[in-house]
């Protein structure tokens, strides 16, 4: 046994103690197996045949009931499975971003968990599919989603008989997506987490309730948000609370008027100076170095500010105009220290593309989209399983350079002639 097969062994271990059973550890192994394996399809008939070509019923039937019906706990599994990701992840330096984000995943029919016409973002419309939301930690060499949970619509959220049907727990409510991604930060940061500023694109950076929830929690961010956003451009703020006449309550919210407003971020940009544009390099890509031109300013966010009785505290906007374009094409808000430099906050800004190629791999590679139950708990188990694959993945990158594929794990022989149910020839 090699010194990778012995790492798999003791990670099987690891998570087999998290499921509890020790009957479930096979299942486990077959399944985790299955997903690293090479193979188009990553649902589980396909995987039980590869895993157990002479036996593919009887490992189905086990593989099928450890995935959507034994009731092990998915944040156990999930927080073993990171803890493998982190040791290794770290040894090229500290975390660096908390990603939050979602993915869709298209379905036809309405009967599996969540689904129902909303915007897909691997389809870029609105269409009929699932959306989970995660949270990965990473920085500039790995990532590892960390929290997994799925979006379920108010339409679901409030009727019973669809809940029973796919066994939605009784304590699911309705939640926005930022507020499933809001308490996927507050239960990490009670484990004590390496904390790191939250990254997020404009989907969630343009809720102003998800921003000011992280900055009372006192969690920096950099997220994403519309060129339609209001500020005060720098060195500019609302007016004073109106003098009190001595009558009634004293005025206590500060003010604008129609000469003194304050403007979008679009609108701002356009007055910005030649000298405060910078090109900078974040990382060097497939097709060389990624750079663009970004300005970073200081101002004060204005949603709704005339409902408070201070101004909203200075951060950061943050611009991204490319050489060539005719208007910039990405706008930030963060609440990072003022000291902190521009090619540090355009570092982290572009650092969600990390969560893009964790769902890519996680996709194409693992099978996360491949689930074919209709369950949430299944859903939430196949999610699970596909990221303590990854967690594994992950950290035998961390060990090689450049990275090797799990070369150890071998793919058995299939019977002549079988076909797995909806295929349209033999496999």
């Amino acid at each position: 046994m090699d010194a990778a097969t012995r790492r798999f062994e003791r990670y099987l271990d690891q998570l087999a103690s998290a499921v509890g059973h020790a009957d479930r550890r096979e299942p486990l192994r077959a399944y985790l197996t299955g997903l690293c394996l090479p193979g188009e399809r990553k649902s589980i008939e396909p995987m039980a045949a590869r895993v157990d070509p002479r036996h593919v019923r009887a490992r189905h039937q086990s593989m099928h009931h450890f995935v959507a019906h034994a009731p092990w706990d998915d944040h156990v599994v999930l927080r073993t499975a990171r803890q493998m990701a982190l040791d290794s992840l770290e040894r090229h330096g500290p975390v660096a971003a908390w990603i939050v984000d979602d993915t869709g995943f298209p379905k036809k029919g309405r009967h599996s968990v969540g689904v129902t016409r909303q915007y897909c973002g691997v389809l870029g419309k609105q269409e009929n599919c699932q959306v989970a939301v995660s949270l990965s930690l990473a920085n500039e060499v790995a990532s590892i989603p960390v929290a997994y949970d799925l979006y379920l619509p108010e339409s679901w959220a409030a009727d019973r008989g669809r809940r029973a049907a796919v066994g939605v727990p009784d304590e699911i409510v309705f939640r926005t997506k930022w507020q499933i991604a809001l308490d996927q930060v507050s239960a990490l940061r009670l484990d004590e987490l390496p904390p790191a500023p939250v990254v997020a694109d404009a989907g969630y950076g343009q809720i102003t309730a998800f921003r000011d929830r992280l900055s009372e929690a006192e969690i920096p961010y950099v997220v994403g948000i519309p060129g339609e956003t209001s500020v005060w451009p720098p060195g500019d703020e609302p007016l004073e609370p109106k003098r009190w006449s001595g009558r009634g309550r004293p005025p206590h919210r500060v003010r604008r008027s129609a000469a003194h407003r304050p403007t979008s971020a679009a609108a701002l940009s356009q007055t910005v100076p030649a000298r405060s544009w910078r090109t900078v390099t974040w990382r060097e890509g497939t097709r060389g170095a990624m750079r663009s031109r970004f300005a970073w300013l200081r101002v004060r966010p204005a949603h709704r500010d005339y409902d408070r009785p201070a101004p909203r505290p200075i951060e950061w906007l943050g611009i991204e105009w490319p050489v060539g374009e005719t208007e910039p094409t990405k706008y930030w808000l963060s609440t990072l220290d003022e000291a902190t430099s521009v090619e540090q906050l355009v570092r982290l800004a572009k650092l969600r593309w990390r969560i893009e190629r964790d769902y890519e791999e996680l996709k194409d590679e693992l099978g996360l989209d491949h689930f074919e139950g209709r369950g949430w708990r299944g859903f939430h188990h196949h999610g699970t399983l596909c990221i303590a694959a990854y967690a594994f993945l992950v950290a035998e990158r961390a060990r090689l350079s450049p990275p090797a594929p799990l070369s150890f794990l071998r793919t058995a022989a299939l019977p002549r002639g079988f076909k797995p149910r909806g295929a349209p020839r033999a496999a």
